[in-house]
């Protein structure tokens, strides 16, 4: 038996004046690109090789790559990635976690957002929520690095995977990928791309699911609380896709994609023209446009 529990901290964004609380803003839906391929198949590679498990909560199966909570790392980008500047730090390893994000400085097993910010280190959500890999008919996270005269990316992918606990009916494919600071980015793409194909469920049975979904009104605050997809600074400030953390979410993100670039001092630039208006709009923050998520780990117990 295992026990989440709750990370809190103090706002400041990195980079730009302290604020007198947290921030936390929306993007559109808008934003979305209908989209029914992954990255890899659009470029005709494969999704790489499967990651083990290095540590992690529930289940973490360290050693292996079928798990509940469990991540890997770090991560070493390849020695020709010119690394990746997030909120004012530039970064040349990550952590990939298995509930859907990666992270910089640790891992995270977290497997409910329970918030919209609290997370101790930076996070980039695809999709966080519990993903259970336990199931033989779950797929298990991958890898892939791919380097080209534009430059080096990784690609991490969640393919077919299940949710907690060991349910593998129905499941969800999306992929996460990650381009370095010199990466030579072509029109219509961006530094951060975000992949989703069929989307079957939304939240797991320890963040108050059935069967993949809230039989009720899930939101912050309820007994169910859906995935949520962004970036969080790690201190307390983030962006938050609209619908996040609501029912329906995955039926949002099924066969979409969406491209992100990051300004020079690391922080997600969306174009002006999709309509974009930041929550609560504070002026020192319009730079930044995109999600952002709290890690907030639910007190209660899970079972393996």
């Amino acid at each position: 038996m295992k026990v989440s529990l709750g990370l809190i901290t103090t706002s400041m964004l990195i980079g730009l004046p302290m604020l007198a609380q947290a921030e936390v803003f929306t993007i559109p839906k808008s934003s979305l690109i209908p989209s029914t391929t992954l990255w890899t198949d659009d470029i005709g590679i494969s999704i790489g090789n499967a990651l083990v498990m290095t540590d992690g909560g529930n289940a973490a199966n360290v050693g292996g790559s079928r798990n509940d909570d469990g991540f890997s790392g770090p991560i070493s980008f390849e020695s020709d990635f010119s690394g990746l500047t997030l909120f004012g730090t530039t970064y040349h390893q990550f952590y990939a976690n298995n509930n859907g994000n990666i992270s910089f400085g640790n891992g995270i097993s977290a497997y409910t957002p329970t918030g919209l910010q609290g997370a101790t280190q930076p996070v980039i959500s695809a999709f966080f929520a519990d993903v259970d890999t336990r199931h033989p008919a779950s797929g298990v996270m991958s890898f892939q690095t791919r380097t080209t005269t534009a430059g080096s990316e990784v690609i991490i992918t969640w393919p077919g995977v299940g949710y907690y606990n060991q349910q593998a009916s129905p499941l969800n494919t999306f992929q996460l990928v990650i381009r370095e600071d010199d990466y030579v980015v072509p029109d219509g793409e961006g530094q951060i791309g975000f992949f989703w194909t069929a989307m079957g469920w939304e939240v797991g049975g320890a963040s108050g699911g059935n069967g993949g979904v809230c039989s009720g009104t899930g939101g912050i605050e309820t007994d169910c609380v859906p995935a949520a997809v962004g970036f969080g600074d790690g201190h307390s400030n983030g962006y938050v896709l609209e619908g996040s953390t609501l029912n329906g979410i995955a039926g949002v993100l099924e066969n979409h994609r969406l491209w992100v670039n990051l300004s020079d001092g690391g922080v997600p630039v969306i174009d002006p023209g999709t309509g974009a208006v930041p929550e609560p709009g504070t002026l020192a923050l319009l730079s930044i446009g995109l999600a952002g998520l709290g890690i907030k780990r639910r007190c209660k117990a899970k079972m393996a």
